[in-house]
């Protein structure tokens, strides 16, 4: 059996999710939840194979979610529901540790059979997600630079960033105005959204 732990916000969907899923006889669903952050305490408890996780619940705090789920549950897998119109944020994320990309208009029995090559240790991506992703602007920001720019989306200061990250205001300042110039933003904000919203700030 594989054991399916879903992490999607909409209580309908989630329990359509879980039904159709429920049918198959090698899937279990061993968890359903709402929000990310009761994620890794659940996962610990029943223990997935897989955690299928709606990529809007990403923002803010989810990225950290995922970065704990794959360091304490280096056995579990991890699958992403993306909308059609992410691609950005698809191609930013294939480098990551994510086992699979799933639409979510995908039909139940081809979402059934991602999820049992992923827990046999495959790396999946649905095909129209794949050329779009491959489509899509490449991030101009380096890996340093997109650290500093997820911290900034955070909320933190660039004194606090400097703090974090052991380099000096000076230089995160500095790094801020070379990212606002690379993309075209004129402010810290707008660098955020135009990253997020190109899918430039990775996943894990």
């Amino acid at each position: 059996m594989v054991r399916i732990l879903l992490v999607e916000p909409m209580s309908l969907l989630r329990g359509a999710l879980s039904t159709v899923l429920s049918a198959e006889e090698d899937l279990d669903v061993v968890g359903e939840l709402g929000r990310i952050e009761e994620a890794v305490p659940i996962a610990w408890t029943v223990r997935p194979d897989v955690v299928v996780i709606n990529m809007d619940l990403l923002a803010d705090t989810g990225v950290e979610v995922v970065e704990e789920l794959t360091n304490k549950l280096s056995d579990c897998a991890l699958v992403i529901l993306v909308d059609d119109d992410a691609p950005g944020a698809v191609r930013g994320a294939l480098e990551t540790r994510v086992g699979g990309f799933v639409g979510k208009d995908a039909a139940p029995t081809q979402l059934a059979e991602y999820l049992r090559r992923v827990a046999r240790g495959d790396r999946v991506i649905d095909p129209a997600l794949a050329v779009a992703a491959w489509s899509a602007p490449r991030n101009p920001l380096s890996k340093r630079e997109c650290e500093i720019l997820r911290a900034t989306a955070q909320g933190l200061t660039s004194v606090e960033i400097a703090d974090a990250l052991h380099l000096s205001a000076g230089t995160v300042r500095n790094y801020l105005s070379s990212i606002k110039r690379k993309i075209g933003a004129r402010t810290r904000l707008e660098a955020v959204r135009i990253a997020t919203e190109a899918g430039w700030l990775p996943i894990v």
